[in-house]
């Protein structure tokens, strides 16, 4: 726990909610963060496509948040609209990097393995891309389909797989193509929906390969 929160501390970007401390209280530990004010991405979509504009712009700024961690080596594993955070002035913040896997260990006696067998599927099913279902290995490129579900999420209103049954969500997140974004929001722009739907390919060697490739793509289609 202790390392995770530490290593997110270490990461200083305006896109990402501050960590000031790390400390234990009668045997739990816990985390300082920043108090923020605003709402959840989840309760601004409520079921409803957002606005191109808006799509695009919180779209970039959660990428470049989710680009700054991955250059520290870290993968969030639980991206969702829950976790993003919009701020009175509308700015985007990624909370809760408590399901966070260091790629590379902080030090040589710091090994991934206490992170990694307890949280082999650590994340929240809907947003999870197929190689978390499968318990194989997981990279940076899971956050980048989490990412895609998000920006699904935003320009639908509605999640690209919503089976009740998590035995059939899962089927369908590893076998099943999401309903196209574009018949669900006619106002949808066909090359945002392109982006999103390279986001969600169920081939990490399909997906796009680092947040950057993706903030690029929303920041030239917003220009």
């Amino acid at each position: 726990f202790q390392r995770e929160a530490r290593a997110a501390s270490a990461l200083n970007h305006p896109h990402i909610s501050t960590i000031y401390d790390i400390d234990e209280h009668e045997g739990q530990p816990f985390i300082v963060m920043e108090f923020l004010e605003g709402q959840t991405l989840k309760h601004r979509i409520a079921g409803k496509p957002l606005p191109t504009e808006q799509i695009l712009k919180l779209g970039m700024e959660i990428a470049s948040a989710v680009e700054a961690a991955h250059a520290k080596g870290i993968i969030h594993r639980d991206l969702k609209p829950a976790n993003v955070f919009l701020t009175q002035d509308g700015r985007a913040k990624v909370l809760d990097f408590g399901l966070a896997k260091l790629l590379r260990p902080a030090k040589e006696d710091a090994t991934t393995e206490s992170l990694t067998q307890t949280q082999a599927l650590a994340g929240t099913l809907p947003y999870m891309a197929p190689e978390q279902l499968r318990g194989a290995s997981v990279d940076h490129r899971s956050d980048l389909y989490s990412l895609g579900v998000v920006l699904y999420e935003m320009a639908t209103g509605r999640l690209p797989f919503a089976a009740e049954l998590p035995t059939a969500l899962a089927d369908d997140i590893l076998h099943k193509p999401p309903p196209l974004p574009g018949r669900l929001n006619p106002d949808l722009s066909p090359r945002l929906e392109e982006i999103i739907l390279k986001a969600l390919e169920k081939d990490p060697e399909r997906r796009y390969q680092s947040a950057k490739e993706l903030r690029i793509d929303l920041d030239r289609l917003s220009a």
